[in-house]
Formats: C-alpha cells, sequence, structure tokens
C-alpha cells in the first residue's frame, strides 16, 4: 500500500456525515427548544459553523459548533448573553462547561461547543463575541472563516494534520491549525497527499512558532497569540519527532 492510499483509508474510515440524520443536526434539534426559550425574539439564526461546515471535520475527536447569531437589538451585554446561555443549558439538565468564547456540553453523547453572537449591525454578517479568558470581546464573521478555509482548499490535508493533532493530545484550536496548513501549502504543487503532508509536518516543525497568523474577519484578532511560546514549542517538538518516523503508521493512524 502506498503513502497516499494509506492517508486516503484513513480518511474515508473518518468521513462525516454530511446528511440530514447526521450528529450536527441531531444535536441542533435537541438543542432548540432550550435555545428559543432563552434567546426569544432576539434569536435569529443557529447554524453549524467550525470543522463540519469548512469540511475539515474527522468522525473521531471532532467538537460540533453552533453558532447562535442573536439580533443587533438584544438588549443584553455580551457577557450576559454568555453568562444566560450558560445558565439555561444548565437548567436544561446539562453540563456545561465555560470555554473562551463558546461553552461546551455533550448532547445525546456527542461534544458541542455553543458559540453565543450578536450581529453588529442589519447590514453585514459580522458578530461580537464574548471573550471570558480577556473578560473582553472581539469581532468576528463566521462566514469569512468558512469561506476562507473552503478557498484554500486544503482539506484533506488539514484533516490528517487534525489527527495528528489530537493522537498526540496537543493544545492546537482548530482554526489556527487550519490556517497553519493553508500557509504551510501555499504555493506548493506537490503531487501526492502524503508529500503535502510532509511539507505540513516541516512547517510546524520550522517557521510556524514564530509566525503571524491574524483573523481574515479581524485584522485586529492575532489568531497565533492564542496559543503561548510553550504551547507552540509543544508543537514544534511533536513535529519535529513526527519527521523522525520510519512508517506512516507511526505518523497518524
Amino acid at each position: 500500500m502506498s503513502a497516499d492510499d494509506y492517508l486516503l483509508g484513513i480518511l474515508t474510515r473518518e468521513q462525516v456525515d454530511n446528511s440530514l440524520t447526521s450528529p450536527v443536526w441531531a444535536a441542533k434539534q435537541t438543542l432548540m427548544p432550550v435555545l428559543s426559550q432563552w434567546g426569544g425574539s432576539y434569536l435569529q439564526q443557529v447554524h453549524p459553523s467550525g470543522s463540519f461546515a469548512k469540511g475539515t471535520a474527522n468522525r473521531s475527536g471532532t467538537d460540533i459548533d453552533l453558532f447562535i447569531s442573536l439580533s443587533p437589538n438584544t438588549p443584553d451585554s455580551l457577557k450576559q448573553i454568555y453568562e444566560t446561555l450558560f445558565v439555561a443549558v444548565s437548567r436544561a439538565g446539562y453540563a456545561p462547561r465555560r470555554q473562551n468564547v463558546s461553552i461546551g456540553l455533550r448532547v445525546n453523547g456527542v461534544d458541542v461547543d455553543l458559540v453565543p453572537g450578536k450581529q453588529q449591525n442589519i447590514l453585514s454578517l459580522d458578530h461580537s463575541l464574548y471573550r471570558r479568558k480577556a473578560d473582553s470581546w472581539t469581532k468576528t464573521n463566521v462566514q469569512t472563516h468558512i469561506a476562507h478555509v473552503r478557498a484554500g482548499s486544503r482539506q484533506l490535508e488539514t484533516r490528517v494534520a487534525k489527527l495528528w493533532r489530537n493522537q498526540r493530545g496537543l493544545d492546537f484550536p482548530s482554526f489556527y491549525l487550519e490556517l497553519a496548513v493553508i500557509e504551510a501549502l501555499r504555493m506548493n504543487l506537490s503531487m501526492g497527499l502524503s508529500n503535502r503532508v510532509w511539507s505540513v509536518l516541516q512547517y510546524l516543525a520550522g517557521g510556524f512558532s514564530s509566525a503571524r497568523f491574524v483573523d481574515p474577519a479581524n485584522t485586529n484578532n492575532v489568531i497565533s497569540d492564542d496559543l503561548t511560546i510553550a504551547e507552540k514549542g509543544a508543537i514544534k517538538a511533536a513535529a519535529t519527532r513526527t519527521l523522525q518516523a520510519k512508517t506512516w503508521g507511526d505518523v497518524v493512524r
């Protein structure tokens, strides 16, 4: 079996169900009564975002991201929006976890991240999100994120990189990783999936840790600041060790 066939076999195993019976839609349907009661007339939309929408999700180790869009007229502050959502899902019987811009919980045995945002105005899809760790806020545009990653056309390489990350227990936020893969393969015309994945690992072991990545929807939001020097160093060290692997089975499985 060639290296490319090996990686493609893993990606086939990890293919995500995109049908209407997928866990994403089931989780949304289960949560909608709670979210509707919480958001009331200010709730505009609840839709999948993150890896599922970008085509970079794997069946194993993937959180379901549901973006919750609230009207610009929502009277509550961003912090109040975040905290009242936490209370609402708690009272509904879930065991939520406060994260940075999201609230994590398990629904039907699946990990779900709820990301509440207030639309800035009716003329754009820009939203303001509460940043719990900094007790501040940030502007973002989920549709811009989705379009940026899809336009990068590196879904297969990113899915392999996410499996590699998860199997080594690395703290490497998915959007940051997606941007890093796109950058690693910029102008890369290598034939073969395995060659391109190898180039990604070389980048992670090399220039990645000092590279600056900004949010394509908000240049004031520096994505690369989401990890500390030590956390970036752990990614670099893991990639360096992986480049010494004798077989692709030692790279990802």
